[in-house]
């Protein structure tokens, strides 16, 4: 069967789909993902096909960052969403007997569906659908909510999703030739499968049977990679450092940062190793060592804890290797992952970007090594979560209702 994933944004939005796509690859099937241009050799190394949606997401969140007006962000977004819906319509062209959707190009996905006559599957790395037992992320934090409270904020989240995508959906329609406006039968996507751990949000029970928590999707390793000899090397000169990296956040702020990272970890007398990420954080002093992308499933388990932006993948990797961590959450579900860290017992406390200070981090990194609790913690999430195949639900799935 031939099988496309759709997914947009940054590393962290099309890293977990590598390893989804293996599994299914080596079920046999036919696998591609969809992402943007700057993702094509990390999706082909990891032996999958590629095909191409415009868009720079590094380039927007700096667009974004220097934006003077709402009106400005609200142009962008727009303009970044039309791109994307061109590049659906090429994969429409392209052909597929199955439609796998993050959740954000969902909308587009399902219109995708709607033309070339295939289900549509949802493959989600956030909790997507409203419930009562939280409010969904990016919820606006307006203070305790009860279940009702949650559903309403949840819905308002799910609205302004499709929002977002409401002109870039018309335009695919003209491109793939459909009526204008969605049609009463317009299919759903569904099911829908979470790609995060039951241990780490648990399944609320007001979902319809049809939206599932599946368990993680890890990210594969390109074929042949090998970790760089430095890195090797400091590793191996002294104690298990602590990790820091932004991923995709912080965009131009790298020097600041740099600065900001080396004050930390002399006041937290640690050593460290820091990821440039897209801000280009650098490392400075004896003890620290920068370095680019590298496998969180082989570092992360090599540091003594992890200080991050608490996107979704990053904050899965951490868990998976058992370290306590330090999220410092910028912005849409990093708040929600970085609460449910320190909620889980594996964090001394959510540390806002917009709040952190050389003093502020050194304390926190401080306090996450000291309390041995925290790692206790993540040593045992660590090893239930080992026991889960995050891939296996959808496999199955697969399997039985759209074999061909």
């Amino acid at each position: 069967m031939r099988m496309v994933i759709i997914t947009t944004g940054s590393r962290g939005d099309v890293a977990p789909y590598t390893g989804l796509g293996r599994r299914l690859l080596e079920a046999g099937h036919e696998v591609a993902v969809a992402a943007h241009p700057s993702f094509a050799a990390l999706v082909g190394g990891c032996g999958l096909g590629f095909r191409p949606v415009p868009g720079d997401p590094q380039g927007l969140i700096r667009d974004w960052a220097r934006a003077a007006s709402r009106d400005e962000v609200r142009a962008l977004t727009r303009a970044y969403a039309d791109g994307i819906a061109d590049g659906v319509a090429g994969v429409v062209a392209g052909g597929a007997d199955l439609l796998l959707t993050a959740s954000g190009p969902a909308p587009l996905a399902r219109t995708a569906g709607e033309a070339l006559g295939v289900p549509v599957i949802g493959t989600y790395l956030v909790p997507a659908h409203p419930t009562g037992r939280f409010a969904l992320p990016p919820a606006r934090s307006t203070g305790p909510r009860g279940p009702e409270d949650n559903l309403a904020a949840g819905r308002e989240v799910v609205r302004r999703a499709e929002d977002v995508f409401s002109g870039a959906d018309t335009r695919l329609r003209a491109l793939l030739g459909l009526p204008a406006g969605a049609p009463a039968t317009r299919p759903e996507v569904r099911p829908v499968f979470h790609g995060f751990s039951p241990l780490v949000v648990p399944r609320p029970a007001d979902w319809p049977s049809w939206v599932k928590v599946a368990g993680y999707w890890w990210p594969a390793r390109p074929d042949g990679w090998q970790p760089p000899a430095d890195l090797v090397d400091f590793l191996r000169a002294g104690p298990p450092p602590v990790f820091l990296g932004f991923g995709s956040m912080a965009v131009g702020q790298g020097e600041r940062l740099g600065e900001l990272v080396a004050g930390a970890v002399r006041r937290a007398g640690v050593r460290a190793v820091v990821q440039a990420g897209w801000a280009g954080l650098d490392g400075r002093g004896a003890d620290v060592l920068a370095i680019g992308d590298v496998p969180h499933d082989w570092l992360f388990p090599r540091t003594a804890a992890v200080v991050h932006h608490a996107g979704a993948g990053t904050t899965g990797a951490g868990l998976r290797a058992g370290v306590p961590a330090v999220p410092v959450p910028v912005m849409a579900d990093q708040p929600f992952w970085a609460s449910r860290l320190v909620e889980l017992g594996v964090a001394p406390r959510v540390l806002p970007f917009r709040e952190l200070t050389a003093a502020a981090l050194g304390a926190a990194i401080t306090d996450c090594l000291s309390d041995p609790a925290h790692r206790r913690r993540a040593s045992a999430l660590a090893r239930g979560i080992a026991a889960e195949d995050g891939a296996a639900p959808l496999l199955a799935h697969v399997g039985p209702a759209f074999a061909g």
